[in-house]
């Protein structure tokens, strides 16, 4: 793991150079909160999708505009921004609930900067909290994901293990963030028994005297988890987990493609079930590997408010890779995905834009609901990259267009909804890429028969999950524009 953080000392250096090599020579003192909260308001103003719905955020509300005034004050706006004890304040007073659980501020730019790269500080697990059984307070946490590689791949954690404590105290409501958040904890492993039911109230979680101690370090992940070509009844099916929308391994995924056209698979299993988006740009490039057929024509669209018409714009199938790379295209005329409730943006642009083109059978559960693209927006002049504010290392994450399908058809906000529904459960979560896996499993039942009826009796009685706001990345569920 030492290369990890080397490679992430290295990303760091280098981005700080590619900023900073722009700056004005600007007095070299951190800049006031009040300079970075004007910041703030003026981003906001200029590329917040919905501004118009902030009465706060009106062009005419200061008679300053964010982007074509960018330095004007009057005395009423400064003491508008007085108000606010810090920019973090004033940030979420100018969203606009209840449609923007997305947009963020950050107060250094250079975790996003390297998230977009895909690298994060990881011990390498991601997990699901439950209640337990009768319970409104006490938790049990089971690991749904063990990256390739990282600390706890290293140390042997496999996903389905529970934990019902952490350094010895178990798990609440109450102290799930304390006890989850340090960068060094040991998780305290335990037993699922069902008890030979199908009830989930006498299933039991209990401690089995087995702990593991993990530490977070620098770690960059490939998003091509698994890429693999099964065969089930005679029919090759390539099945793909695709864990992040990042495009620095764009070639990656093209080769994972290149394995599956090489090997004639004849059905893809995409699956998304932990995948909270990224790069818009590479979901073009992954819906032009799935298919092929429509090169040139239109995938996506994006919507801006009104600051920014201008830049509305269309993204189309390609079949070049941003590197000038030939894309691996499998001509698909259908595809099956998976997806969780954490499915999100640019996974959900997915489905919701090859929907027009091919026949896209969804596995799982409703998605997280998120249509609209996010922008990095910088202190500097034209809110980009250039002449960046040297004093501070705020910046925002706004949610600042709509994303719809060559339809128009937004994602709705309550989420996709699949096909065939299936919510995993901790207690039968099963080995990835194999039929043990039920998500994986309906795919290959459908696969192999014609009787999709046999899915309509799935719903089950099923053991709460604490919906928790725990980010693994400071850009998870979020999808950039490129």
């Amino acid at each position: 793991m030492k290369k990890n953080f080397k490679n992430l000392f290295v990303l760091t250096f280098a981005l700080t150079l590619t900023l900073t090599s722009c700056f004005e020579d600007r007095d070299d003192n951190l800049v006031a909160s009040g300079d970075i909260k004007d910041f703030v308001w003026k981003a906001m103003n200029a590329y917040y999708l919905y501004n118009d719905n902030v009465p706060d955020l009106s062009n005419d509300r200061f008679g300053i505009n964010g982007i074509e005034n960018r330095y004007d004050k009057t005395e009423d706006y400064q003491t508008y921004l007085d108000e606010f004890d810090s920019p973090e304040a004033l940030f979420e007073t100018l969203k606009f609930d209840p449609l923007d659980p997305f947009s963020r501020i950050v107060p250094n730019y250079f975790d996003v900067l390297n998230a977009q790269q895909g690298t994060i500080l990881s011990n390498g697990i991601e997990f699901k909290l439950y209640f337990l059984p009768d319970s409104e307070t006490e938790l049990f946490g089971a690991v749904t994901l063990v990256l390739n590689n990282s600390v706890a791949d290293n140390l042997g954690v496999t996903r389905g293990q529970i934990f019902r404590a952490v350094n010895g105290t178990e798990l609440t409501v109450a102290n799930r963030v304390e006890l989850l958040s340090p960068n060094t904890y040991t998780l305290n492993f335990a037993d699922y028994n069902t008890n030979g039911t199908s009830e989930v109230n006498d299933d039991t979680i209990t401690l089995n005297g087995e702990s593991i101690s993990l530490t977070k370090e620098a770690y960059t992940e490939n998003p091509v988890h698994k890429a693999e070509v099964l065969n089930f009844s005679g029919t090759n099916v390539a099945y793909l987990m695709y864990n992040g929308f990042t495009s620095t391994f764009d070639n990656q995924l093209n080769d994972a493609f290149g394995q599956f056209q090489s090997a004639g698979v004849e059905e893809l299993i995409l699956d998304l079930r932990y995948n909270g988006g990224g790069s818009i740009q590479t979901a073009v490039h992954l819906a032009s590997m799935v298919t092929g057929q429509f090169n040139g024509q239109v995938f996506s669209k994006l919507f801006y408010n009104d600051n920014q018409q201008n830049q509305n714009r269309d993204y189309e199938f390609t079949n070049t890779l941003s590197s000038s790379a030939t894309i691996n295209s499998l001509n698909l005329s259908r595809v099956y995905v998976l997806t969780s409730s954490t499915s999100a943006s640019a996974s959900e642009l997915i489905i919701n834009s090859l929907r027009p083109y091919i026949e896209v059978i969804h596995i799982g559960d409703t998605t997280a609901g998120k249509t609209q693209s996010n922008r990095l927006v910088f202190d500097s002049p034209d809110f980009n990259t250039q002449n960046v504010n040297a004093g501070h290392t705020y910046a925002l994450i706004p949610l600042t267009a709509n994303s719809t399908n060559v339809n128009d058809a937004l994602v709705p906000a309550t989420g996709l909804i699949p096909d065939i529904p299936y919510i995993e459960t901790p207690g039968n979560l099963g080995t990835l890429g194999t039929s043990s896996d039920p998500l994986l499993a309906f795919a290959i039942v459908d696969i192999t028969s014609s009787d999709r009826l046999a899915f309509d009796t799935l719903e089950t009685e099923m053991i709460r999950e604490l919906k928790s706001n725990t980010l693994n990345s400071p850009i998870e569920g979020l999808m950039f524009e490129d």
